[in-house]
C-alpha cells in the first residue's frame, strides 16, 4: 500500500475541525498595555530624562547621546532583553571607561566600540555563558562600582564648583585646592539646592508628602533648581542640545590594535555584568512583590546578553552612549507596579518624544543641577551595606584592592588586580590551617579549622602524637575538604591509637564524615539523609562482637563505629549488653532501645553543642511559631526538613490521614479542633498549612473500606475523611472526562501531570476539603475575615521529594511545583 494515499473529500470534511476537548481558534491577538504599565513608564521616563543628561555630561559626550541611549535602551533592550522589568539606558558605572574612551579616541571611535561591545555580548549570549560572568566574586564587582563612583563624584565637584574637571581622580584631587580658591557662587547656590531637594524630597512628612513623594527626586531636584535659577537670571551654563541633523555617528575605529582590543573588552565586561547582577536584583524584586511572581518570568540571563548586545549594536550606530541595565530605573519601575515589558518599551517611546519636542526646555536646565545630580548617584554607588557584607565574609582587602585600582588605574586594570588578590586570598584560605589540641575532663580533643591538604600533613601529625597512649580521643574536622595525604595520615594515627588501647571518635560538620571503615561494614551504603539512620548501617548476622578496640585488634577500628567510620565513646557503656553482636530484628533492631540511645548519643555529642544556645532563649522566651502545620502521621514525612524549618518554627499537628474534623460533629474528636484554636487564638500563627502526601495508608483505607463491619478506633476516625471520598468518583475511569491536556475535571490537580492514580486523587481533594473543614472552625474564620491568618494547601511527593503548593486562584485548584529558584533570599 501506498505511503501517500490521497483523502480528498475527508480532508476536506475536516479541515476546519479542531480536535476536541480544545478550544475554538481565535481571532488575530489584539495589542493591549496595561494600566501598570503606562503609569510605571511615566515613572521612570522622569527619572531618566535627567540622569540621562547628566552621565552625557559626566563622560564629556554630547548630551544628545545619553537621550538616544535611554530610548535606544528602553525599545531595544526592553523588547528583545531576557528580563522583563529591567530598564536599560546610561549607566553610571559606565560614566568612567566612556570618559576614558572619549579622551582616548574620540567621540565618533567610541561609538564603534560600543557596537563592537554589542557584537562582543551577542557572541557571548549565542555561547550561553551568561551565567559564567556570575561567578565573578561579589566583592570585585561592589569594588568596581565604589571606585567608579569615587571617579564620579571628584570629577563632578569640579563642575559644581563651577570649573571643568581633568582627566584621572590623582589630577582631580592636585586641581582642587585651586578650583575651591576660585568658585562660582551662582554655581555652588544650583548645585547645593540640586542636592538638598534630592535629599529632602522623600523625606516630606504628613499625608501631602506621601502624595508628593511619588514624584521622582531627580526630577524635582533638577527641575527646581532650573526654575530658581531662570526666576533668578543667574546666568550659568547650560545644556545645548545641537540640531539632530549634526547629530554625530559612528565611524570606522581608529587607533592602535591591542587599545582597541582592551577597550572592546572592557566595555564589554562592565555592560555585561552588570546588566547580568541588575537583571538578578530585579528577580529579587519580583519575588518579593505580591501577586507578581506568577505573572512576570525569570530573567533568562543569555537572551539578556542578546538584548543588551542588540541594544549597545544599534545605540553606538546611532550615536548614543554604552548601554546596560540601570538599578535606579529599574527599581523605580517595579515599586510603580510594572507588570511587563511594555512598560521600559513605553519609557523608551516617552525619550523620543521628549527628544524631539522638549529641546527649548531641556536647554534651560544648568548644567551644575546636572553635575549635583551625577555626584550624587556615584555616592550612592558607595554603599556602606556592601562594605559591611564584604567584612563579614573577610572580603575587605579584595573590595579596597578594586576600588583603589578603579579610582587609580582604571576599571579593567582595577577589575584584573581585584581578580589577582581574590585568587590569593582563596588560595591562602585553602592553605590555611589551625589545628589546635586540649584536654577536658581525661578527654583529648583535636580541633582542625579549614581545610586538610597535604601542606598541614606535619602540623596534624605533630598534634596527634600528643595525645597519650590509650587515652580518649575525638578530633573535630571543621571544614569542607581532606586530601589523600591528610587521610592517610589521620587513618594511620587512628589505627595505631585503637591498637594501644585508645578510642577515638571522628566528628565534622558534615553528617558522614569518614575516616575508616571497620571490616564488618564492607556492604555499607549509606543514604544522603543519614542523620535519621543515626549513621548507623545493617550488620550482617555474623559481624563481630560489640566492643572497643583492643590491642589483639590492631588494624581494625572500633566495631562501635558506625557508617560514617566514627567511633562511639557514649557507646561503651552498650559494652555489656546480653543481646550480643549485630544489628538484628528484636532487642538489637532498629526499633531497639540500644539504636534510641545511640540516637540521643549522637545529638548530646554532635547536635546539643550547636542548639544549646537558642534552645536556652526559646526556653526563656516560649514558642512563637509562625505557622501552625497540620500533615499526616506517616513517619517518612519529616516536616522539619521539607520545610527547611527548626525549633520554634512550626506548630506542628499530625495525625492518620491529616485530617480536620468539622466543629460540633457527634462523636468527634477535640484534639484537632484544640491544636487549632491555641495554635491561632493563644499562639497568633500567622498561616496553616494542611500537608498531604503520596502513597498516604490513610487515603488506600478509604478507597478499600466497605460498608459495614466493626467500628474500630480507626474507622471511626477515618469517616472524617468521607467528604473528601464523596468528591472522587470511586472508578479512576469515571473521574471525569480527559481533556486534550491529560487533566481531568475532577477537581484539583497536579501542574505538568495528571494524577497517577486515584489514590492520588484522592489525596489533593483531602487536601482542599481539609481546608473548607478549617475555614469552618470559628477561630479560623475570625482570624481570616481580620486578615490575620493565610490558609494554604500543600502536596509531598515522597518518590519525587518534591513539594506542590496550592494555588487556589487558578481555575478548581492547582498544586504547583516549588522549585529551588522560585524564592530568592
Amino acid at each position: 500500500m501506498s505511503a501517500c494515499v490521497p483523502a480528498h473529500a475527508d480532508s476536506a470534511r475536516t479541515e476546519h475541525v479542531h480536535p476536541p476537548h480544545s478550544p475554538p481558534p481565535r481571532g488575530p491577538r489584539r495589542f493591549r498595555v496595561a494600566g501598570a504599565d503606562v503609569s510605571a513608564s511615566i515613572a521612570v521616563f522622569l527619572i531618566a530624562l535627567p540622569l540621562s543628561l547628566g552621565i552625557a555630561l559626566a563622560t564629556g559626550a554630547p548630551l544628545q547621546a545619553g537621550l538616544v541611549a535611554a530610548a535606544v535602551g528602553g525599545i531595544v533592550a526592553g523588547r528583545i532583553g531576557g528580563c522583563p522589568l529591567q530598564v536599560s539606558g546610561p549607566a553610571a558605572g559606565l560614566t568612567v571607561v566612556t570618559a576614558d574612551l572619549i579622551q582616548q579616541y574620540g567621540w565618533r571611535t567610541t561609538c564603534a566600540i560600543t557596537v563592537l561591545a554589542g557584537l562582543a555580548q551577542l557572541g557571548l549570549g549565542c555561547l550561553r555563558v551568561a551565567r559564567s560572568a556570575l561567578a565573578v566574586s561579589p566583592a570585585i564587582v561592589h569594588g568596581m562600582l565604589a571606585g567608579i563612583g569615587v571617579t564620579i563624584a571628584v570629577a563632578q565637584l569640579h563642575i559644581v564648583l563651577g570649573g571643568t574637571p581633568q582627566s584621572s581622580v590623582p589630577d582631580n584631587l592636585v586641581a582642587l585646592p585651586a578650583q575651591l580658591a576660585n568658585l562660582r557662587p551662582a554655581d555652588l547656590a544650583v548645585s547645593a539646592l540640586t542636592l538638598s531637594l534630592l535629599s529632602l524630597w522623600p523625606r516630606l512628612p504628613g499625608r501631602a508628602g506621601q502624595l508628593l513623594g511619588k514624584l521622582p527626586a531627580a526630577l524635582i531636584a533638577v527641575a527646581g533648581a532650573t526654575a530658581v535659577a531662570a526666576v533668578a537670571g543667574l546666568r550659568l551654563p547650560k545644556v545645548d542640545l545641537p540640531s539632530w541633523s549634526s547629530h554625530a555617528l559612528a565611524t570606522l575605529p581608529e587607533g592602535p590594535v591591542l587599545g582597541l582590543v582592551a577597550a572592546v573588552l572592557t566595555t564589554t565586561l562592565v555592560c555585561s555584568v552588570q546588566s547580568l547582577l541588575g537583571a538578578v536584583a530585579v528577580d529579587k524584586l519580583v519575588a518579593a512583590r505580591p501577586g507578581l511572581t506568577g505573572r512576570v518570568k525569570r530573567s533568562d540571563l543569555d537572551r539578556e546578553l542578546l538584548g543588551q548586545g542588540a541594544a549597545n549594536i544599534v545605540s553606538g550606530s546611532l550615536g548614543g552612549l554604552p548601554i546596560a541595565g540601570v538599578a535606579v530605573r529599574s527599581t523605580a519601575n517595579v515599586a510603580a507596579g510594572a507588570v511587563s515589558r511594555n512598560s521600559t518599551m513605553l519609557h523608551g517611546g516617552l525619550v523620543v518624544i521628549a527628544a524631539l519636542l522638549l529641546v527649548p526646555a531641556l536647554e534651560l536646565i544648568p548644567l551644575a543641577s546636572l553635575a549635583a545630580l551625577v555626584m550624587a548617584v556615584g555616592l550612592k554607588m558607595i554603599s556602606l551595606n556592601h562594605i559591611r557584607t564584604v567584612t563579614r565574609h573577610r572580603e575587605v582587602l579584595v573590595y579596597a584592592v578594586t576600588t583603589a585600582g578603579v579610582v587609580f588605574l582604571g576599571v579593567l586594570e582595577g577589575v584584573a588586580l581585584g581578580i589577582a588578590v581574590a585568587v590569593g586570598v582563596a588560595l591562602h584560605r585553602l592553605t590555611r590551617t589551625r589545628i589546635t589540641h586540649d584536654e577536658t575532663e581525661g578527654v583529648h580533643h583535636v580541633h582542625v579549622r579549614g581545610q586538610l591538604t597535604f601542606l598541614a600533613v606535619p602540623r596534624l601529625s605533630r598534634v596527634l602524637h600528643q595525645v597519650p597512649h590509650g587515652a580518649d580521643a575525638v578530633v573535630e574536622l571543621d571544614g569542607s575538604f581532606m586530601d589523600h595525604a591528610a587521610f592517610e595520615t589521620l587513618q594511620d594515627w587512628q589505627k595505631t591509637h585503637t591498637a594501644h588501647g585508645g578510642a577515638v571518635d571522628v566528628t565534622g560538620r558534615r553528617p558522614g564524615t569518614r575516616i575508616s571503615e571497620p571490616a564488618d561494614t564492607d556492604n555499607c551504603r549509606c543514604r544522603p539523609w543519614t542523620p535519621w539512620r543515626n549513621h548507623q548501617c545493617e550488620r550482617p548476622p555474623t559481624a563481630p562482637p560489640t566492643g572497643a578496640a583492643r590491642p589483639d585488634s590492631a588494624g581494625d577500628t572500633d566495631a562501635a563505629t558506625g557508617a560514617s567510620g566514627r567511633t562511639d565513646l557514649a557507646g561503651r557503656a552498650a559494652q555489656a549488653d546480653p543481646a550480643g553482636p549485630g544489628r538484628t530484628e528484636g532487642a538489637d533492631g532498629p526499633g531497639s532501645g540500644r539504636e534510641l540511645a545511640r540516637g540521643i548519643s549522637a545529638f548530646q555529642r554532635n547536635t546539643a553543642p550547636l542548639m544549646r544556645g537558642e534552645l536556652a532563649r526559646l526556653a526563656r522566651e516560649g514558642q512563637q511559631p509562625s505557622q501552625l502545620f497540620l500533615t499526616c502521621a506517616d513517619s517518612r514525612v519529616v516536616t522539619s526538613m521539607i520545610t527547611s524549618s527548626g525549633p520554634g518554627d512550626l506548630f506542628v499537628v499530625r495525625n492518620v490521614g491529616n485530617l480536620v474534623p468539622l466543629p460540633g460533629e457527634e462523636g468527634g474528636d477535640d484534639s484537632v479542633a484544640a491544636a487549632i484554636e491555641y495554635a491561632v487564638e493563644v499562639l497568633k500563627v500567622r498561616s496553616i498549612t494542611v500537608c498531604g502526601h503520596s502513597g498516604c495508608g490513610a487515603m488506600q483505607a478509604l478507597l478499600s473500606a466497605e460498608p459495614g463491619g466493626a467500628q474500630t478506633p480507626l474507622r471511626r476516625w477515618l469517616r472524617h475523611g468521607l467528604p473528601s471520598l464523596s468528591r472522587v468518583p470511586g472508578d479512576a475511569g469515571e473521574a471525569g472526562a480527559a481533556g486534550a491536556d491529560g487533566y481531568t475535571d475532577a477537581g484539583p490537580r497536579l501542574a505538568g501531570r495528571p494524577a497517577a492514580d486515584t489514590a492520588e486523587q484522592l489525596s489533593l481533594v483531602n487536601v482542599v476539603q481539609q481546608l473548607e473543614h478549617l475555614r469552618a472552625h470559628e477561630s479560623v474564620s475570625r482570624a481570616l475575615r481580620a486578615g490575620d491568618l493565610e490558609l494554604h494547601g500543600m502536596y509531598f511527593h515522597l518518590g519525587e521529594a518534591q513539594a506542590y503548593l496550592l494555588a487556589e486562584d487558578d481555575g478548581g485548584g492547582v498544586f504547583r511545583r516549588v522549585l529551588e529558584t522560585d524564592v530568592t533570599v
